[in-house]
């Protein structure tokens, strides 16, 4: 057994370390699903898979339990890969490298798949321990819910039979979520040509590395720096001062994260490369002292490089980089219903040049309205219009609207005072859940959203805190325990 298997709740943290040795990033979650399959059989669980992917494993009630109402507890299997950039790791092959550092669990240059493996593990410890005197319970587990819920999308009515959910896939002990953001993707594509590079040109690449990154849902709030806006500013002022020109520009990696690197290869007039160097260290000073301690790692780098064949036609890339500046990134409203809480965010989140010539941005506009969600993309949809872009939008998801007379809420309020002796917030969230879409398509069902405190996701950074995950457990057991009967 690894080093976790030795921490309370020890079910629970021993399969997330198994969890931790299976790749399983968004769309490809193959290896995971087959683990569950024959978790199942191994235990003697009624399994079933849909045609999504989507697994849901049954554990029938105890003795004496028949008549309570039937729970589901859902998860999703899918996680997010990032890596340092100097840290070897393959996605497919590689296991996480789970690290304890005093009270917190990380992982060893990667993200550490906590979001939202700690709900599974939770899950399998459920289906898995003959003392805890429960009802019925169906354990859900979604596909690809970090880049686009399509397992919660395609999730069929009938499917399920739980007429309550606990979705364990919230990052903040101590707090019951009870509605959520819902999401859009708008993409940008435009069209380039290329041109051969000036005669006697040099090359030199820039980077923007060292970004806290982030959730784009949870964190978009905290001011942290966009790679691709950053550099994006430094290309545009290049630009006007010298001509240089663009050969290529990658940023960012995942829809749902705050683009932490971003790396860029220029061309330019050699008589130009001092004013060029000095520019750029001028210009990371100023970003640094912007962002002060919010990123202190923060690091711009311009270093030669190979001289390409061909850069971004001269119209195209000025096009591209007026659209990058006036894109909405950010903060676009606050709740007047709920303090504290984002209403409508936009994340800048990638940028990719394809091998037959095309610019792909994907941004991505969350809102706990559905208006003001359609509104920020329109926003979007706007910045690269103006460039001749062709602009896409995803079918989105829903939001979740709060209910304060859940019941399951108030059960689960009575069982936190009772076990903690203090009574949880109840907020929303401005990150994505798949309980809208499930509630979609199961009218009425009563939910709520919980789990340990998570630092980082989506980021290397990522960190579950320990003492939490017991807190968590006792709170999903005791909850269990005092689920009423049937009416």
């Amino acid at each position: 057994m690894g080093q976790l298997s030795d921490i309370k709740p020890r079910k629970v943290w021993s399969y997330f370390e198994e969890i931790c040795t299976i790749p399983r990033l968004s769309k490809n979650e193959g290896k995971i699903r087959e683990y569950l399959l024959d978790f199942a059989r191994r235990n003697n669980l009624a399994a079933k898979e849909d045609e999504s992917g989507n697994i849901l494993i049954v554990r029938d009630a105890s003795p004496g339990r028949e008549q309570v109402m039937t729970v589901v507890l859902q998860s999703h299997l899918d996680m997010v890969g990032e890596k340092n950039a100097a840290h070897p790791h393959d996605w497919e092959r590689d296991p996480i490298i789970p690290v304890v550092d005093g009270k917190w669990v990380g992982a060893r240059g990667t993200t550490l798949g906590a979001d939202d493996g700690i709900g599974i593990a939770a899950q399998m410890a459920l289906l898995t321990d003959p003392f805890i005197q429960c009802g019925r319970l169906e354990c859900l587990f979604t596909v690809d819910e970090e880049s686009g819920m399509t397992g919660a999308i395609n999730l069929k009515p009938g499917f399920l039979t739980g007429k309550i959910l606990l979705n364990l896939d919230s990052e903040d002990e101590g707090i019951l979520f009870i509605g959520c953001a819902g999401g859009i993707d708008t993409q940008a594509i435009l069209p380039y040509y290329p041109e051969k590079v000036a005669a006697g040109d040099r090359a030199m690449n820039i980077s923007v590395t060292g970004l806290h990154g982030g959730h784009s849902g949870d964190e978009i709030h905290k001011g942290y720096g966009n790679s691709i806006k950053i550099i994006s500013a430094l290309l545009q002022s290049l630009e006007k001062k010298f001509g240089i020109r663009i050969s290529s520009f990658t940023g960012g990696n995942l829809r749902n994260a705050i683009p932490r690197e971003a790396f860029v290869t220029i061309t330019f007039n050699p008589a130009d490369e001092e004013s060029i160097l000095a520019a750029a260290s001028e210009y990371q000073k100023m970003v640094r002292q912007e962002f002060g301690p919010l990123e202190p790692d923060l690091k711009i780098a311009a270093t030669p490089a190979d001289m390409p064949s061909t850069v971004i036609d001269a119209a195209t890339q000025h096009k591209l980089l007026n659209a990058l500046s006036i894109v909405p990134h950010g903060v676009l409203a606050w709740s007047r219903d709920m303090p504290d809480l984002v209403e409508t965010s936009s994340n800048l989140a990638t940028i990719r040049l394809t091998s037959d010539n095309k610019i792909h941005v994907v941004t991505t506009q969350r809102s706990s309205s559905e208006e003001a969600k359609h509104f920020a993309a329109m926003k979007a949809e706007a910045s690269f219009d103006l460039a001749g872009a062709k602009v896409t939008h995803s079918d989105g998801y829903p939001g979740w609207k709060p209910n304060m007379n859940s019941a399951i809420l108030h059960l689960m309020i009575e069982s936190y005072r009772k076990l903690f002796g203090k009574v949880p917030q109840v907020k929303a969230i401005h990150a994505g859940l798949e309980c809208g879409l499930i509630l979609e398509k199961y009218k009425g069902i009563d939910m709520i959203s919980f789990g340990p405190t998570i630092k980082g996701a989506h980021t290397p950074e990522e960190r579950i805190e320990i003492e939490t995950v017991q807190m968590f457990w006792d709170l999903l057991v005791d909850v269990l325990k005092h689920i009423p009967e049937e009416k």
